[in-house]
């Protein structure tokens, strides 16, 4: 049976739209994040000039502990979190080795320079600074810093101490039981439980539509159950994060999402641990902007994934 012209037009308009949406989604994906040699080394208060090597991912844990705490022009609240992260640390009287990994993000401010002296006040802790030659965003900074850890165990926490270091102990039984034998596992840490409490009430209102707004969203592109993907507190297990982070693109705030996404492709289990949070003046998230990027880079990562462009594949992790 002869397809009329019409047919033969809709098929092409369809197949030209097909084409369309695809060169769309290649030309708004974020291209691979590119690591420049003075980033594959850090400074510390025994060496504050000379670049030392990092560790890598890929091998076995030296450490306990990798706190990854990325920071862009944080020369104010830094000092603020870290004071309380050291007084943690101490507190567990030397019962876990530890690394803190401060990776400043191309900041204009001097941060590295905090971040050193900060490394100087507090010497008997291994307290390593990387300097990213460019701002690349959040998520580009926690995927570095996660990238050259040696921990057994990975914390990523923001430097505004919007979250009580103290919960780590929270996530840390709750990795306890979710892998036992250092498998891989994410434990993450939420503030679902203050939705209607007087931390969340008090916010702007801007913020609390985008948070409302994200949850919608978040349904739609299958992390739904976890009701807290954004909270900046998530520990991971050397394993989850072998496979984890060499998979992450987006370097953007929305990141989460896309670790929760690749935990979740890869049969990762996730467990949510309620934790303290308030928020902290002088947060540099545009909302407005913050919300169109948001559901541009929600809807790229769900398409890249569906479409096989982006992909992980489970590997074997060594044992630690």
């Amino acid at each position: 049976m002869e397809q009329s012209p019409l047919v033969y037009g809709g098929l092409i308009l369809l197949s030209a739209g097909v084409l369309f949406l695809y060169l769309a989604l290649v030309f708004w994906s974020p291209a691979p994040i590119i690591t420049h040699e003075s980033e594959k080394k850090y400074r510390s208060h025994a060496s504050p000039k000379k670049l030392l090597p990092l560790s890598s991912l890929a091998d076995t844990s030296k450490v306990d502990l990798t706190i990854v705490i990325p920071a862009y022009n944080e020369t104010e609240r830094l000092p603020i979190m870290m004071s309380s992260t050291i007084e943690h640390l101490d507190s567990l009287k030397g019962q876990r080795t530890s690394e803190i990994i401060i990776v400043d993000d191309g900041s204009t401010d001097g941060t590295s320079s905090t971040a050193l002296r900060l490394a100087s006040k507090y010497p008997k802790h291994n307290i390593r600074v990387v300097t990213l030659e460019k701002n690349i965003g959040k998520g580009g900074a926690v995927r570095h810093g996660m990238l050259y850890a040696s921990g057994a165990r990975l914390l990523m926490a923001d430097a505004d101490g919007a979250s009580k270091i103290e919960d780590l102990e929270g996530l840390w039984k709750a990795m306890d039981t979710l892998a036992p034998n250092n498998g891989p596992a994410v434990v993450v840490g939420s503030r679902a439980h203050l939705v209607k409490s007087e931390a969340v009430v008090k916010r702007s209102l801007l913020r609390n539509i985008l948070m409302y707004g994200l949850h919608t969203i978040l349904r739609i592109v299958g992390v739904g159950h976890i009701r807290d993907t954004q909270c900046g507190f998530k520990l991971f297990s050397r394993a989850a994060a072998q496979q984890i982070f060499p998979a992450q693109h987006l370097p953007t705030w929305i990141f989460d999402v896309e670790l929760l996404l690749l935990a979740k492709q890869l049969r990762i289990p996730v467990a949510e641990v309620p934790i303290e949070w308030h928020e902290v003046a002088g947060s540099k998230l545009n909302v407005v902007t913050a919300s169109l990027q948001m559901l541009r880079d929600l809807l790229i990562v769900r398409a890249n994934h569906l479409l096989g462009r982006w992909k992980a594949s489970p590997a074997k992790a060594k044992s630690d």
